[in-house]
């Protein structure tokens, strides 16, 4: 999951990128380098002349496929949702194609408080004050209010995603709003919160962010239980549907190995929902 590439020519392609871009926005990186998912994403703390302490996001795909939405989500998220907290975005550097992989860096605001948890699945209870909530359920109910034409999940996925994954029929009727996307406390800061990786932004079924927020949290009941408190639109049919598209999704990249702790729970949810 969040680990270096798998091999060394990819790790090395990846830090010549980095350090082209370091070069181009005059920047200097420094401290530990923090893998992505599977090697595709690498940040570092970095300092800036005029901006001070920042953090350089180098972000890498085939070249054919370095475009579109997850591309550039966080230079169109900059742009979208002014009154969101999130890092700000102090410039974009797209380096030359290395064997056929392209490099996108992205260089923020330096954030200093630590995630809340360090991968999206919640393993430990959290106990984060009303004011943190609060702030997260203004800059979710912003993010909705925004309109957009990204697309974060698509209908006709949904309709194949649902019965197949979940075993659920597809409800006739959805509400679209636009959502962080990828919504979990790996993306959240335990100060603020800040919200964090907007790549992904875009519409998806209304309620969406705490859909998501709340299945990664399910191996945390009381977590859980506090979400589905603080978020009551998941107890609405709107939610519920949430709910199940979230959980087909988790349960579709479980079935390709990734937290396979989460079936269980994930099908528990659908059957309470279907009942």
């Amino acid at each position: 999951m969040y680990s270096p590439p798998t091999t060394p020519a990819d790790e090395n392609r990846a830090l010549a990128a980095q350090q082209e871009a370091s070069t181009a926005l005059g920047v200097t990186v420094e401290g530990r380098r923090l893998w992505g998912y599977q090697g595709r994403t690498l940040g570092q703390k970095a300092h800036h002349p005029d901006h001070g302490v920042c953090w350089l996001r180098l972000i890498s795909a085939p070249a054919a496929q370095a475009k579109g939405k997850l591309w550039e989500g966080t230079k169109d998220a900059a742009a979208a949702f002014a009154g969101v907290r999130k890092p700000a975005l102090h410039g974009v550097h797209d380096s030359t194609e290395r064997d056929g992989i392209a490099y996108r860096a992205e260089l923020t605001a330096f954030i200093d408080s630590p995630a809340c948890a360090p991968e999206p699945v919640l393993t430990g209870e959290l106990e984060l004050p009303e004011t943190w909530w609060k702030s997260l359920r203004t800059d979710l109910e912003t993010i909705a209010a925004t309109p957009t034409e990204r697309v974060a999940v698509r209908r006709q996925w949904i309709d194949r995603a649902l019965p197949q994954h979940a075993g659920v029929l597809v409800p006739t009727e959805i509400d679209w709003a636009t959502a962080h996307g990828d919504c979990h406390f790996a993306n959240l800061t335990m100060s603020g919160p800040t919200l964090l990786d907007f790549e992904g932004f875009g519409l998806a079924p209304v309620g969406y962010d705490p859909a998501l927020l709340y299945a990664y949290s399910l191996l945390a009941p009381r977590t859980a239980a506090r979400i589905r408190t603080e978020f009551p639109i998941l107890d609405s049919p709107a939610g519920h549907t949430a709910l199940l598209v979230v959980a087909a999704d988790l349960l579709q990249s479980a079935s390709r190995g990734d937290h396979p702790e989460l079936v269980g729970p994930l099908r528990a949810l659908v059957a309470a929902i279907a009942r």
